[in-house]
């Protein structure tokens, strides 16, 4: 009898549903909204959880009682004191299978190396970084950007307003991001930028980072020191993580996940520069593939398959899948 395997990756922009056969054939897949509990609660986590898992299950031909294992990628779980909850959500799925959750940056990294170890650092909106050794032993970061983890999309964003405000206040270089953001938002002037920042007319968030990028391609210096900032912040979570599993002497990956990363090619390049003198035999591999392959990887674990043979067609099958829902070529 054929088995099946759920995996879901759940984060705060957006949520991931994918079911796949024992053979790494994909079958169904859904989409759903942002689904990190400490934002939304654990309600509404569920109910998340229930409609992706629904809509994926659906999409199979597959009931849910035919899964034969389930790994969850959780954005926002980052203690232990946050599973229990988190399993009675999912044990609302009715799944009869056995489950495993992890924070969703780790099933970047079982997406992203065969190894099925090493560390992941996941930049988007905002940015997080886990690992695994090669004894699953755990190396993380809190999660949270104001302790220090601040390095993604609207963290560069409020970077760039500052140096605007630096600038307007005399305090700080001229820089060509004054002008994109006044031409972005139509406002008259400076003056008039920063007033509707400060009175609330105006808002700008992570939306607005590729106008950063841009103004930083073209050459101007204050927005290219903020790309060159954000790579050694980015660099100095996986350092952390590398340090915290004694990988410094050796050879793995470091998988960078998450749409910051195509911004530009700076990022990588600097946080390549930072990481490689720590730590010689770190490889930095692009995530092309959805995270949520890495979900169904975990799932395919805990319900006893060894992956590594299964990994590759996963991947290439998940891609076919994809591009048929979207109507686009595959990739691979």
């Amino acid at each position: 009898m054929t088995r099946f395997f759920l995996g879901v990756d759940v984060g705060a922009t957006k949520s991931h549903a994918l079911v796949a056969n024992e053979s790494g054939q994909a079958l169904g897949f859904a989409e759903g909204g942002p689904g990190n509990p400490f934002s939304i609660g654990y309600a509404a986590f569920a109910e998340v959880l229930q409609t992706i898992a629904h809509e994926a299950l659906g999409s199979a031909g597959i009931h849910r009682s035919q899964i034969a294992g389930a790994g969850f990628g959780i954005g926002g779980y980052d203690w232990p004191s946050q599973r229990k909850p988190i399993l009675q959500a999912i044990h609302t799925l009715g799944l009869s299978g056995p489950v495993e959750i992890v924070n969703d940056a780790l099933i970047a990294l079982l997406a992203g190396t065969s190894k099925g170890w090493g560390v992941a650092v996941v930049a988007g909106t905002s940015c997080n970084c886990w690992g695994w050794d090669q004894n699953r032993r755990t190396g993380q970061m809190t999660g949270f950007s104001w302790l220090g983890e601040a390095a993604g999309s609207q963290e560069l964003v409020i970077k760039a307003l500052q140096a605007v405000a630096l600038e307007w206040t005399r305090r700080g270089p001229p820089t060509r991001l004054t002008q994109a953001f006044v031409e972005l938002t139509r406002t008259r002037d400076t003056a008039d930028f920063l007033e509707g920042l400060t009175l609330e007319r105006l808002q700008l968030g992570p939306e607005a980072a590729p106008i950063v990028f841009q103004v930083a391609a073209e050459g101007d210096p204050v927005a290219n020191e903020l790309i060159l900032w954000a790579g050694r912040e980015l660099a100095s979570l996986v350092l952390g993580v590398i340090h915290q599993l004694n990988l410094e002497a050796q050879t793995f990956d470091v998988v960078l996940a998450g749409s910051f990363f195509y911004g530009s090619p700076v990022l990588a390049e600097t946080l390549g520069q930072v990481i490689h003198p720590a730590a010689s035999g770190a490889q930095l591999v692009r995530l092309y593939v959805p995270p949520v392959v890495g979900g169904v990887l975990l799932g395919m674990e805990t319900g006893g398959l060894n992956v590594s043979p299964i990994r590759e067609a996963l991947i290439r099958s998940t891609d076919v899948l994809l591009a048929q829902a979207r109507g686009t070529r595959p990739t691979a």
